[in-house]
């Protein structure tokens, strides 16, 4: 699916291998899903586009058997049109799209939410900046950050847009997208975030993982790749501060 305004290709290398290993596995959901608690295990799905990872989010849930914790989706996005094209009969096999979770993704479509007895998927529409704030109340264990491309949407990738996520997380809260942008994770070091190496996307690129402490990342970034930063090109988001490269420099992350 290519977006018309952006000419960006969404997925490149298919929602259902993207969305499974880039966020359901690199997240360890499942493993999470399987701690012993009541409450149920927030996740906040930034860029819903076609749904393929709440989708595979919701799967996930399925696949499980024996107790496990609630999961409370909440996805964002300004737009359904995506959505609404990958629903249609056509193309809900290509995005996973099928059975429950494509009953589940007409009554978000429809309805704005829909619940089971393991599943909460509620929508929040509108612009990342309002709809963020107004999600503060339900902060999250898990983030899926998966709008369109820094080159694409500069203003989801900024430190102000990270700082937002980083408010709304609790203690213990993982980030994953697909960028390993430089510029990125700078934004997410200045946002307040840890930050490492996530999935492998193609040779010589991975995504990218960030939590609230970094002992929660199985490859934080190191001391080269900080020194790679001060050598880059374009390593800052435009909302960085003038002594972006010193604070980063000055994180305990980097004293290792």
């Amino acid at each position: 699916m290519r977006d018309k305004l952006s000419g960006e290709l969404m997925h490149p290398v298919g929602p259902l291998i993207e969305s499974q290993r880039l966020y359901v596995e690199s997240s360890q959901l499942a493993l999470r899903l399987q701690q012993s608690r009541d409450t149920p295990l927030v996740l906040w799905d930034v860029g819903l586009g076609a749904a393929s990872n709440a989708a595979a989010a919701w799967r996930c849930v399925e696949q499980l058997s024996g107790p496990r914790r609630p999961l409370r989706i909440l996805s964002f996005d300004r737009s359904l049109i995506a959505l609404a094209l990958a629903l249609r009969p056509e193309n809900e096999r290509s995005f996973g799209l099928e059975g429950s979770v494509a009953s589940a993704a007409r009554a978000l479509l429809d309805q704005g939410r829909q619940r089971n007895a393991h599943v909460e998927w509620e929508l929040r529409l509108g612009e990342l900046d309002v709809t963020l704030v107004e999600a503060l109340d339900s902060p999250a264990d898990i983030v899926f950050w998966d709008p369109f491309s820094p080159k694409a949407n500069p203003e989801l990738w900024t430190c102000s847009a990270f700082a937002a996520a980083r408010r709304g997380c609790r203690e213990g809260a993982t980030l994953h997208t697909y960028s390993g942008a430089t510029s990125v994770r700078a934004a997410l070091l200045l946002a307040g975030f840890a930050v490492g190496m996530g999935e492998l996307v193609s040779p010589g690129k991975f995504a990218t993982c960030a939590a609230t402490s970094v002992e929660a990342l199985r490859q934080p970034l190191t001391r080269r790749w900080f020194e790679r930063l001060a050598r880059s090109s374009a390593p800052f988001p435009k909302d960085a501060p003038a002594d972006a490269l010193e604070r980063i420099g000055a994180l305990p992350q980097f004293a290792r």
